[in-house]
């Protein structure tokens, strides 16, 4: 993709970017080294389309995508204002024909971007030469084309993304143990209950037989869990099917390249509200008190408020980001934290109430630092702050159409929205038992955390898996208070209701 250097950059462009860069890292922003990079409109969809790499391995996902960006911007439904990839150093995207205002915004906004990515624990895991990588893995993806031919990689790559957010986000900060049990190991076997008794009398409470039996029954069981697969529930299904499927090398390679760039993109979805309110926070922060001239404040504000509007009903990352940073800013300023403050009944109290601790800046830095999404909303989306900003929950009436408030529950309204976030907002899925019915079928539970699964969407990936795996699949799911069991072999789609006599899996998923 071509692309002007900043050594091309207008003079007036240049200053302005040194200029914001010294005074954010003045306020304490620490980042990688950014490469900026002037893009036409044409050539910004394209980077957009590749999720801001300059290349990817060919699949007509990414063609989709372009398409739907220049339709979006054709008739005015949006536009790619900026772009910045998670890299050392990062990359970011302006596009040409935006004003100087906008061009500072966006340099502003990267700028606070580059510092997330670079101090958030979620981040640290990361793949920090990923532009380097991705080109390898185009280079990968390629070879194998040439080998196997467009249409069969593509295929392969098809059911392979269509798996790709069944990986296990947590796994790199902890350590889940082996995969599988190791044959010398045979697992721990739990004393025999007995009665308690006297000497004398214990042979008639508790016969020999009897314990004999018991005795036996256990090591039956521990026999034939010693080779189970897996050594305990994994939510890592790609790994699983990379280690257990029967795989070509060249599905293993294409299967292995979805799951390394899963793991790449899967902080940027923890932490989308975070992210994004936090580079909105610096924007504004940087905009309004240094770089914004009198002839541009109107154009800056109307963009501005047009990246954080939210109508009533909508979630708008930017907003909700932006000001939960700014009310644990001005609580903590103000003191309005911890036991005397939370322990107070008296509302004009709390709304009064100022210590002036000034600690506002340093707790916006810690937060940045170790939460995601999901602590960040649970942690701080206070009964205060949805009132003081109308963050009801709405819904349109079925007799006139108009919207309506459904609750001022903060509870409610604050499970509603870790119900989005949780996870990714994506189902929690666990492989149970790789040898179902001592059969080589794969089991698969649904963890349920409140919201019953998509049957359409859950039988879709069953077909997916089943292709890899190559035979019967299973998922077990809570729907409508019953717990189901889902089937796919290759033929039509199975359900049936769970009962006792149904063979139980090697692991339960509480």
């Amino acid at each position: 993709m071509a692309s002007s250097t900043e050594g091309s950059f207008p003079p007036e462009l240049l200053a302005a970017k040194k200029q914001i860069r010294e005074r954010a890292r003045s306020y304490g922003l620490d980042f990688f080294p950014v490469v900026f990079e002037m893009c036409d409109y044409e050539q910004m969809n394209q980077v957009a389309a590749y999720g801001g790499f300059p290349q990817r391995y060919p699949h007509w996902r990414f063609g989709a995508e372009y398409e739907r960006l220049r339709k979006q911007n054709l008739y005015g439904l949006g536009r790619v204002y900026e772009m910045v990839i998670n890299n050392d150093p990062c990359y970011a995207y302006l596009q040409e024909s935006n004003p100087l205002v906008d061009q500072k915004l966006v340099i502003a906004h990267v700028y606070a971007h580059a510092d997330f990515f670079k101090n958030n624990l979620w981040f640290s895991q990361t793949n920090r030469k990923m532009v380097d990588e991705m080109a390898n893995h185009a280079t990968r993806v390629r070879r194998h084309i040439e080998k196997q031919g467009y249409d069969t990689v593509e295929k392969f790559l098809d059911v392979c993304l269509g798996l790709e957010d069944l990986i296990d986000p947590h796994s790199p900060f902890l350590n889940r143990g082996p995969m599988e049990q190791k044959p010398h190991q045979p697992q721990r076997q739990e004393p025999l209950p007995k009665f308690k008794a006297k000497e004398y009398l214990d042979k008639w409470m508790n016969p020999p037989e009897v314990l004999e039996a018991e005795a036996r029954k256990l090591r039956d069981q521990h026999d034939k869990m010693r080779h189970v697969t897996p050594a305990q529930p994994t939510r890592d299904l790609l790994s699983y099917l990379l280690h257990h499927a029967r795989l070509d090398d060249w599905q293993v390679d294409c299967l292995t390249i979805v799951r390394e760039e899963s793991y790449y993109f899967a902080p940027q979805a923890m932490t989308k509200v975070m992210n994004e309110g936090w580079a909105s926070y610096w924007h504004s922060t940087l905009m309004t008190k240094h770089f914004v001239e009198a002839r541009d404040v109107i154009d800056y504000a109307d963009h501005h408020s047009g990246a954080v509007h939210m109508p009533p009903g909508n979630f708008n990352p930017y907003k909700i980001g932006l000001l939960l940073f700014r009310d644990i800013e001005d609580r903590w300023n103000k003191g309005q934290f911890g036991k005397a403050y939370e322990e107070s009944d008296n509302l004009g109290e709390k709304q009064s109430w100022d210590k002036g601790l000034g600690l506002g800046r340093e707790k916006i830095f810690e937060v940045r630092r170790v939460y995601n999404d999901v602590n960040f909303i649970d942690e701080f989306l206070t009964p205060e702050f949805i009132e003081k900003h109308k963050f009801y929950q709405y819904g349109r009436d079925p007799h006139t159409g108009q919207l309506r408030i459904l609750s001022r529950d903060p509870q409610r309204i604050k499970q509603a929205v870790l119900y989005q976030l949780t996870n990714m907002g994506r189902p929690f899925i666990y492989v149970a038992d790789g040898n179902y019915g001592n059969r080589g079928e794969l089991f698969l539970a649904h963890k349920h955390n409140g919201v019953d699964l998509e049957i359409k969407f859950a039988v879709e990936t069953l077909k997916g898996i089943y292709r890899l795996w190559q035979r019967p699949v299973h998922l077990q799911a809570k729907i409508d208070d019953e717990m189901m069991l889902f089937s796919y072999g290759g033929d039509q789609p199975k359900q049936q209701t769970i009962h006792d006599d149904l063979p139980k899996p090697a692991h339960q998923v509480a």
